[in-house]
């Protein structure tokens, strides 16, 4: 039986990976948010609205989008109202941590510019 959870690493990945490779895995990643992102949000979104979902999405995962009062506003074309929703998720763990209140604000300003 193997005794290995999916958060083991496999034995090829047990080793450095070259800048090419991340940037090869990076890119398949985005590629899947970005098709999640055009799915969930099909009507008329900026590019910098679409690359600051890419990003929330990215960070926060496709269903929680897909469930975010972020979408249900933009999809209604409430697009100020939808960029004040990032700033609601900044906590991890019951807690306000800085580096999320940095990136929802980046990703808030990205969505309006």
């Amino acid at each position: 039986m193997d005794k290995r959870n999916s958060f083991d690493l496999k034995p090829e990945h047990n080793r450095v990976f070259s800048a090419s490779e991340v940037d090869a895995i990076l890119d398949e990643d985005l590629k899947r948010f970005r098709a999640g992102v055009a799915k969930l949000c099909p009507g008329p979104t900026t590019s910098k609205q679409f690359d600051a979902m890419v990003s929330f999405a990215f960070n926060v995962g496709l269903g929680s989008l897909q469930k975010s009062t972020i979408r249900m506003k933009h999809n209604r074309g409430e697009y100020s109202d939808a960029a004040d929703e990032f700033l609601k998720w900044t906590k991890a763990g019951g807690k306000i941590l800085p580096g999320l209140v940095k990136r929802r604000n980046d990703e808030r300003a990205m969505y309006l510019s």
